[in-house]
Parts: structure tokens; C-alpha cells; sequence
């Protein structure tokens, strides 16, 4: 990424922030036009285009994805250097259920 200062006249024109270029690529999507349309109204009453929200959904999605790999990795990585081990199981199901 490179720095680029966007002139206050033309940010509304870009698709990338104010201190760097991002590169993206363009998709098509397959939509219902009841899904399209709510999407649409969603979206204006958020002030914004469709392809945003698309977008910021399908960020969210990846950064969520992204935190969860990286806390199984995490709790993999402590289960193994944990001293604990799983023995032979010493109960049945009806005596944990016992009342």
C-alpha cells in the first residue's frame, strides 16, 4: 500500500481511505430482487451504496473467521504445553446424572 493524500473535493469519488490506496477486486453476485431491494433501503438509510455494506459484511465475516483460527491455534497451543492429561474414564452417563 502507498500513502496518497486524497483532495477534499474528490474522496466522495474514491474507493480507498484517506491515507492508502486499497486494491480490490470486483465481484458479481446472484440476488433475489426482495433481497436486493431490502439491501437497498438498508443501505440508504445508512447513507451508503450497497457495495459498501456488501463489503463491510464480507469484511466482518473474514475478520471474525480470522480471530476464531487464531484462537484455536491459541488453545491448541496452551493444551499442549499444559501439564494435564485425559485418563480412563471412571463414571458412567447415569452417574453423572444422578439426582
Amino acid at each position: 500500500m502507498r500513502n496518497t493524500q486524497v483532495p477534499h473535493y474528490r474522496r466522495s469519488e474514491c474507493i480507498h481511505s484517506y491515507t492508502y490506496t486499497v486494491h480490490m477486486k470486483n465481484i458479481t453476485l446472484a440476488i433475489d430482487e426482495d433481497v436486493l431491494a431490502a439491501a437497498r433501503r438498508y443501505a440508504v438509510e445508512r447513507n451508503s451504496p450497497v457495495n459498501a455494506v456488501v463489503r463491510e459484511h464480507l469484511n466482518e465475516i473474514a475478520r471474525r473467521e480470522d480471530r476464531a483460527r487464531s484462537a484455536r491455534k491459541r488453545l491448541l497451543e496452551l493444551s499442549k504445553r499444559s501439564p494435564a492429561r485425559i485418563g480412563e474414564k471412571s463414571w458412567t452417563r447415569e452417574e453423572l446424572h444422578e439426582r
